[in-house]
């Protein structure tokens, strides 16, 4: 009796480390069939933008503190004069500023990774959808440091593609603009940076 359950014994451990290596093996499966998600927003590309753009936030809220606050109003007049002096002083204070400063070529990496993956998912077509709504009619061409076209509508990224990139402070906002993704200081209209051609062409079986 004892033999057998000696036995026994011996079988109840080998089938259960049986058990965990089959586990394992499908637990490792199982990620690398997983797409992309948050964890890669901690890609050094992503975190060097995240760093550019608190620099710039900081600038921001230091060019706005010279002025005389806004007061509550829905006077479009005043709120855009007001926004026209702030995008004036900051334009001053980046006078130097180029195409690449924030999206610098990691981040851009990054971000073509992202959106990459992001259209190849089953929500694709629901984000392009939103896009196409908001497309200009016409050619644009962007300009750091300048104001963002009156012509061309305020397309915001569709929901399903932010989540796959680097959240942004109230202040600024990621726009879309033909295949470019662009970087807006909402409060000053200001054009802060782009990445031309990031947003993949429509497959024609969409």
């Amino acid at each position: 009796m004892q033999a057998i359950r000696r036995t026994s014994k011996r079988l109840y451990y080998v089938l259960s480390a049986g058990m965990l290596v089959v586990e394992a093996v499908c637990g490792i499966q199982a990620r690398g069939q997983t797409p992309a998600g948050p964890q890669d927003l901690k890609a050094p590309g992503f975190q060097e933008f995240s760093e550019r753009v608190q620099k710039y936030l900081q600038l921001h809220k230091s060019v706005e503190g010279t002025l005389p606050k806004l007061k509550s109003t829905s006077d479009p007049e005043m709120i855009e004069a007001h926004q026209n002096a702030l995008a004036r002083k900051i334009r001053a204070a980046r006078a130097q500023a180029k195409q690449g400063d924030i999206f610098t070529p990691a981040a851009s990496e990054e971000f073509k990774k992202a959106l990459s993956t992001a259209f190849q998912s089953p929500r694709a077509p629901n984000a392009r959808a939103t896009i196409k709504q908001g497309a200009s009619l016409k050619e644009v061409h962007l300009r750091v440091n300048q104001t963002y076209p009156k012509a061309v509508p305020n397309t915001s990224v569709p929901p399903t593609l932010l989540q796959n990139l680097p959240k942004l402070p109230d202040e600024i906002a990621y726009r879309v603009v033909s295949h470019d993704l662009v970087l807006l200081d909402v409060r000053a209209n200001l054009v802060l940076d782009f990445i031309p051609g990031v947003i993949p062409a429509q497959p024609p079986s969409e």
